[in-house]
């Protein structure tokens, strides 16, 4: 029901109409405006926007698992963020790809169908050239993939489609599966032309280097699943309790971290006059008591005490104390 006016509202706007402020062909058109909204039919929006912001949750925890994995991999500084997330067409989003580029087709099995990621080549030479010594630096025009180049990137993006499947694993059990490599957008027709896609810009960041990751998610692949995108659904299931097999497994990667382990022999204090006389030969006595045990260093964090001595014809330190935590710590 509309609002209804008191009667000084409609005296005054009588007034209002006689004395020309008011123009009434005006407030006509704009009502009809305002109860008229456009919709394309050729571009139906097929996501909610529930369903939307809950794709928004899925692949930025695909950032942030693609951060670590490229950071690790390229021994550089790597930042990636959710650009945008558009509703188009897939011939739309064919068109506006350069030519050649990077396309990686790949399955997440349950789900029928194929899904397309699309690397820029800016970043695809950029990992190359890391990855080959260089400083993460791309090519200066785009062209074609040489037989190790294709290799090299095939690879990275078998493990960056790995990751998706972990990404998506919050909405449904899938395993991802990587099919081929194309570098001609025209060789790529997985859905029909007019279909609805989603569209996941991320950018990615090597070094000075930014580069963009496109991701093409056909309505007709994700259409099983949409009543389980909902912001709702998501965070239920992130507030899961961890399970032992999952603790046991990061237990097992953690177990087989290298750290460096030192001991510190002892320390001493002399005069630059007496350092610049040292020859062969000269001994330098150390504040350490030989029936001390000596401080053992994790990292930078002193976690033992030990005798030092021999295992074989090997320098040893056998542990004889645990320093608990927040004690005997360096500053």
């Amino acid at each position: 029901m509309g609002e209804v006016l008191s009667q000084d509202e409609i005296d005054a706007l009588l007034n209002a109409l006689s004395d020309g402020q008011v123009d009434a062909e005006e407030i006509k058109t704009t009502k009809v405006q305002k109860k008229v909204r456009v919709y394309d039919f050729r571009r139906p929006n097929k996501f909610s926007k529930d369903q939307i912001h809950s794709l928004q949750n899925i692949y930025e925890n695909y950032c942030r698992s693609l951060t670590t994995y490229l950071s690790g991999h390229l021994h550089s500084v790597i930042e990636t963020k959710v650009s945008s997330i558009e509703q188009i067409t897939y011939d739309e989003f064919i068109r506006s790809l350069p030519n050649p580029t990077i396309l990686s087709l790949y399955t997440l099995n349950p789900l029928e169908g194929t899904l397309l990621m699309e690397m820029s080549p800016a970043l695809a030479f950029a990992i190359i050239d890391r990855l080959l010594g260089g400083q993460g630096q791309g090519s200066e025009k785009n062209r074609d993939l040489t037989e190790i180049e294709r290799t090299i990137i095939s690879h990275r993006a078998q493990q960056m489609i790995n990751l998706i499947g972990e990404a998506w694993s919050e909405v449904i059990s899938n395993e991802p599966e990587y099919i081929v490599l194309e570098t001609n957008p025209q060789f790529t027709q997985i859905v029909a032309p007019n279909e609805m896609i989603i569209l996941v810009t991320l950018e990615v960041q090597v070094g000075e280097m930014v580069g963009m990751v496109n991701m093409c998610l056909p309505y007709l692949v994700l259409e099983p699943v949409l009543d389980k995108l909902s912001t709702l659904f998501l965070f239920s299931t992130q507030a899961k309790v961890t399970s032992k097999e999952q603790v046991n497994a990061i237990r097992r990667k953690i177990e087989w971290a290298k750290v460096d382990m030192t001991t510190l022999l002892g320390h001493s204090e002399i005069l630059v006059r007496d350092l610049l006389e040292l020859a062969p030969g000269d001994v330098i006595p150390l504040m350490q008591n030989v029936k001390e045990a000596l401080p053992v260093y994790v990292g930078n964090f002193r976690k033992f005490k030990g005798i030092p001595g021999l295992h074989g014809e090997h320098l040893a330190v056998q542990i004889t104390e645990i320093v608990e935590e927040g004690r005997d710590q360096d500053g």
